[in-house]
């Protein structure tokens, strides 16, 4: 007899609330199988089988259960059974497949579904008899009137639905309230002429796919982007303490990610210390797992700066919310061909608004304008995101 534990999440999480079982009660289920997902205030996880068995559930979707409680049992003494059995299921298979292709090659016209073919192996019926059954069938359907058939139902009344808020969303909740009441919260706004990256994106866009098989999108080259700014506008990349103000000399860059549990921000640590591609890499990595309900505590914590992408929405324009402890926000929009003036001449450029959320009792004014205009610079001169001694294309490729 196996337990299934709940295992840690982190440090600090001590509860954790049972989500959505995968199994049903006293199914087999087979070694690595996915079992269940469990929810913390940080994060959800899924627990895996240790061993194949007869699973006995022990906790209901919903319960608050403390860490290293048993939700589960897996009985893994008839697992010899198991086996026998399906090698005999797999025999009577292969002999339920020879007679229907026997039965085929009379009738090449007929199609018959695994399933039908199974109830006609078991009930020792032949195919004459059927295709007799369903001419009879079919001259009986064709006699139905229109006053046989049922009559049209009614619209459902109008019905409300209530459940149970998980604690991921509670968490979630709470912290979006405080950022609110704690913080002194201002945006500051700019756009950028996306013309540049998009030209350069769609020239790299197949090599970066055949060479790293992961798809080049413009999060990546706005991450680095915000490294560099960063670096140069340290209050942007601070954190106030108690009474003091803590500042960073390295960029962990978290990714605002929507997934069907919320909200997450998986973090690139050192993101100022990595290539484009390597970053665009991670954050399909990450973006996954998130979906997957399979990331961890550790690809949540330590960040000091985040980024979110409305515009995959089709948001032209918001004010993103600050990710406490954090002090600002970079919000990518929706790309948008507007007119602008170039030279003296009205032209149609693809556009983006940024916004820069902040918090105000620790960034000025001066900074957060000045950070979000090197970020409008990067983007609209890509060349400048390259590492030193790089082109664009070694860089996009890893290429020496």
């Amino acid at each position: 007899m196996i337990d299934i534990i709940i295992p840690s999440p982190g440090e600090s999480i001590t509860k954790v609330e049972i989500g959505t079982w995968l199994v049903k009660d006293s199914e087999f289920v087979e070694k690595d199988q996915e079992l269940v997902e469990i929810e913390s205030d940080k994060a959800s996880m899924i627990i895996s089988a240790e061993e194949s068995g007869k699973i006995k559930i022990l906790a209901d979707e919903g319960e608050i259960v403390e860490v290293g409680s048993v939700i589960a049992n897996i009985d893994n003494s008839d697992n010899k059974v198991k086996s026998t059995t399906n090698k005999i299921n797999i025999n009577n298979s292969e002999k339920i497949l020879d007679k229907a292709k026997n039965e085929q090659k009379k009738y090449p016209n007929f199609k018959l579904t695994p399933l039908a073919k199974s109830i006609i192996e078991k009930d020792g019926l032949n195919i004459d008899e059927i295709l007799n059954k369903i001419d009879g069938l079919s001259n009986n359907i064709k006699a139905l009137s229109l006053k046989n058939l049922p009559a049209k139902r009614e619209p459902d009344e109008q019905k409300e639905t209530r459940r149970k808020m998980s604690m991921l969303r509670k968490k979630l909740s709470q912290k979006l309230v405080a950022v609110k009441n704690e913080t002194a919260m201002l945006t500051t706004f700019n756009e950028v002429d996306m013309s540049s990256l998009m030209d350069l994106k769609q020239k790299f866009s197949k090599k970066f796919l055949d060479k790293h098989n992961v798809k080049l999108g413009f999060m990546s080259f706005f991450t680095k982007a915000a490294s560099i700014a960063l670096s140069e506008f340290p209050n942007i990349n601070s954190m106030i303490d108690a009474e003091d103000i803590v500042s960073y000399s390295y960029a962990n860059i978290g990714i605002a990610v929507q997934t069907p549990k919320g909200l997450m921000v998986p973090v690139i640590k050192n993101s100022d210390k990595m290539s484009i591609s390597e970053i665009e890499i991670y954050i399909s990595q990450m973006a996954k797992k998130a979906r997957d309900g399979k990331i961890s505590i550790n690809d949540l914590i330590d960040g000091t700066f985040t980024i979110t992408n409305g515009g995959v929405f089709g948001s032209l324009l918001s004010t993103p919310i600050i990710n406490p402890p954090q002090s600002a926000i970079l919000g990518m929009h929706n790309i948008v061909e507007r007119p602008i003036v170039d030279k003296g001449n009205i032209v149609a450029r693809p556009m983006m608004y940024l916004a820069l959320s902040y918090d105000h009792r620790i960034i000025d004014g001066k900074d957060s304008v000045g950070f979000l205009k090197r970020i409008k610079e990067l983007i609209e001169n890509p060349i400048l995101l390259m590492n030193e001694r790089k082109t664009i294309e070694s860089d996009l490729l890893n290429l020496t």
